[in-house]
């Protein structure tokens, strides 16, 4: 948090500025945002022209922008919907995602250095990525199985997670002292009159509050009555969602059939985290 106790908030591949707006709408203040495109670029600059505009992700040092609570990130999707040609993590435009991992790390790094604070709240705490549901399908689920190594590996560097048969809509990895969790979520249940299904990710670098985010509805600041009996019917507890238990053992996850399955044997390493796959109920 900033001196006058404000959440702050960056963000990669802006576009049209949705998480820029749904911060504003929060209270947060917005320090940095990342986008290429001129007219983009020239909106975002006039809504919120106290935010430094990073321009092309590639050329930005995460050391040289200002640390904030919140990233965020919509990383291109065309590589990995079911609508385009799939080329995954491996294609040009897809890729990109790597360039915020590697932005986030050295973030991070100079976040550590710049307090003093070796495993203290080092920022930003909350990581979160939005794309298409074929994330979860893209190279025959290998690609999520990438983004889940990777965006775990900003916490625990160089943990396994093995690929599934096939990934669940929903699902949490819990750390020792980090969560991570995932949810497809669909804009018609939140007042937009369109169906338009987006897979979710959050992760809490210092704490287990992903799930709380993605799962309850009481972490929801706005209640709109006219979708209540519809956000009622869709919105389970995340008691409710919980699956079968896991965990990393000696620096690997493993799974099965979509599930996370318990791991053989326990580990004296000090390193074991709890997983904890979700199937959908409803």
């Amino acid at each position: 948090m900033q001196n006058d106790g404000k959440i702050t908030m960056g963000n990669f591949f802006s576009g049209s500025g949705t998480w820029e707006l749904a911060a504003k709408m929060c209270g947060i203040d917005v320090l940095f945002e990342s986008e290429i495109e001129p007219f983009p670029v020239e909106l975002e600059a006039k809504r919120f022209p106290e935010a430094i505009q990073l321009g092309d992700i590639a050329n930005v040092n995460g050391a040289e922008i200002p640390p904030v609570d919140i990233l965020t990130n919509s990383s291109p999707c065309q590589d990995l919907s079911v609508a385009g040609k799939r080329a995954g993590l491996d294609g040009e435009r897809s890729g990109l995602f790597l360039e915020v991992i590697r932005i986030t790390k050295e973030m991070r790094n100079a976040d550590r250095l710049r307090s003093g604070r070796a495993t203290e709240y080092i920022r930003p705490r909350f990581w979160c990525w939005e794309n298409v549901p074929g994330a979860l399908s893209s190279a025959g689920g290998a690609d999520f199985r990438t983004v889940l190594e990777e965006t775990i590996g900003i916490v625990e560097p160089e943990v396994h997670v093995s690929q599934p048969k096939k990934w669940g809509k929903n699902g949490i990895v819990d750390g020792d002292n980090w969560q991570l969790a995932w949810r497809i979520m669909d804009a018609q249940y939140y007042g937009v009159a369109q169906r338009r299904r987006r897979l979710y990710l959050v992760l809490d670098t210092f704490g287990h509050r992903a799930g709380e985010i993605l799962f309850e509805r009481e972490s929801v600041s706005w209640n709109f009555a006219e979708i209540a009996e519809t956000w009622q019917r869709t919105s389970l507890s995340l008691e409710d969602r919980i699956g079968v238990a896991s965990r990393i053992i000696n620096g690997e996850l493993r799974t099965d059939s979509g599930t996370l399955e318990v791991a053989e044997s326990g580990s004296d390493s000090g390193n074991d985290s709890e997983v904890f796959g979700m199937n959908e109920k409803n």
